[in-house]
């Protein structure tokens, strides 16, 4: 199954949020994307029924599965990535995040991996 953007970007926020809580929730995801209760509920639901994410119906935490963290890392990757590069080229820290953001999940795998290796060449 195709994961669309949005999919992509809750996937995101709870590897974040995972990094940060002990337990994630559906509402501490709706405070991070600033997203209804009922919106992220029936996204929560999406990504459970494709196999992304676990919803412990005792305690209501969420955790992402194999697939959903393997699609997670690779957009953080992306957005820290291409966030960094920006501010280094002169971008304002909050315009390269919100760039990074979008530019995450429409870049190619060519084009992000001849970013990362410019960007690590430039590290050395």
């Amino acid at each position: 199954m195709t994961l669309h953007e949005s999919g992509e970007m809750y996937l995101e926020t709870i590897l974040r949020l995972s990094e940060k809580l002990e337990i994630v929730r559906s509402i501490d995801i709706a405070d991070e994307m600033g997203f209804s209760k009922p919106s992220v509920s029936r996204a929560m639901k999406t990504l459970s029924t494709n196999g992304y994410i676990t919803i412990n119906p005792s305690t209501g935490s969420v955790r992402l599965l194999e697939s959903g963290r393997a699609i997670a890392e690779k957009i953080y990757e992306r957005h820290k990535l291409l966030s960094e590069y920006l501010e280094r080229i002169g971008v304002n820290p909050k315009t390269a995040q919100e760039d990074a953001c979008r530019i995450e999940h429409v870049i190619s795998e060519e084009s992000f991996n001849a970013i990362r290796d410019h960007v690590r060449m430039m590290q050395k």
